[in-house]
C-alpha cells in the first residue's frame, strides 16, 4: 500500500481524489486534509494568504498520522503566485514541517509536462487573465513554453467547481493552439477526473488538468508508477528519458 497526501484549500472539487484513487485501480490510498482559505478568491493576495507556511503546517499533523509517505500542496495558483523561487520555498518548509517528501500542484504540471514530452503548451485558467500570466511565467522559468494563455472570469474557487465538462471542454478549446503539445487547465477547483478521456478525444492531444497531475506527482515522490488509461495519457505514456 502506497499512502498519499495532499493539502486541500477549502472546499469545492475534492471529490475529484476518491474519483481518482478509484481510477487508479491500484494499492493506492489518497488522504486529503482541508486547509484554512481566509478568502476563495482568484486575486492574487488572497492567493499568497491561502499557500502561507501557517496554513500549511496546520495541516501536516493529519496527513503524518494517517502513514502519507509524501505530501503535495493541491492548489496550482496558491504555489505559483509567489514564482518558482517562492514555490520552492513554500514546498521546502512544507517539507521539513511534515519530514516527508513534499511539492505542490504547479511544480507537478512542470514535472508532467516534461514527463510526456510537451515543450510547448497552452494554458486554459478560470482565473483572471493576469494571474493565468503568472502560472506563464512560472513554467517559462521551469523550462516549458506556453504557445497561449486563456484567462476566465471564475472570481472564485467554488464557482469553478460547478462548471460542468460542456464549460471545462469550452475552456480547453479557445485555449488551445495549433503549436501546443498539451493544454493544461491549473485549477484544482475544477472537475475533471471523469472527464480526462474525453478531453484528449476532442482536442486530439494530450490534456493535463489539476487534480490528475498533483495525484501523479505524489506518485512520483514515492516511485511509484501506475498505468490507469482512464486518467490519460500522463499515466499511460512511457516516461521521457532525457539526453
Amino acid at each position: 500500500m502506497t499512502a498519499l497526501g495532499f493539502l486541500y484549500p477549502g472546499h469545492s472539487a475534492e471529490d475529484d481524489y476518491p474519483r481518482i484513487e478509484q481510477l487508479l485501480g491500484s494499492d493506492v490510498r489518497l488522504t486529503v486534509v482541508h486547509t484554512d482559505t481566509a478568502e476563495d478568491a482568484h486575486g492574487v493576495d488572497a492567493l499568497l494568504e491561502t499557500g502561507s507556511a501557517p496554513g500549511l503546517a496546520a495541516g501536516v499533523e493529519e496527513l503524518r498520522l494517517s502513514g502519507a509517505e509524501a505530501v503535495v500542496w493541491a492548489c496550482a495558483s496558491g504555489s505559483f503566485v509567489r514564482g518558482v523561487r517562492g514555490a520552492h520555498e513554500q514546498v521546502r518548509g512544507l517539507a521539513r514541517a511534515a519530514g516527508l517528501p513534499a511539492s505542490s500542484t504547479s511544480f507537478a504540471f512542470a514535472h508532467a509536462a516534461r514527463e510526456i514530452g510537451a515543450g510547448r503548451v497552452a494554458i486554459g485558467a478560470t482565473c483572471p487573465d493576469d494571474v493565468a500570466a503568472l502560472f506563464a511565467e512560472f513554467l517559462k522559468e521551469t523550462g516549458t513554453q506556453v504557445a497561449a494563455v486563456r484567462g476566465s472570469a471564475a472570481v472564485t474557487g467554488a464557482e469553478a467547481a460547478g462548471w460542468d465538462y460542456g464549460r471545462v471542454l469550452a475552456l480547453a478549446r479557445e485555449a488551445d493552439h495549433p503549436d501546443a503539445d498539451a493544454v493544461l487547465l491549473p485549477d484544482t477547483a475544477l472537475h475533471t477526473a471523469s472527464h480526462l478521456t474525453a478531453l484528449e478525444k476532442d482536442l486530439a492531444k494530450p490534456v493535463l488538468t489539476a487534480a490528475q497531475v498533483t495525484v501523479w506527482e505524489a506518485l512520483r515522490l514515492t516511485d511509484r508508477r501506475v498505468n490507469a488509461p482512464d486518467l490519460g495519457t500522463l499515466f499511460t505514456r512511457e516516461p521521457i528519458v532525457q539526453a
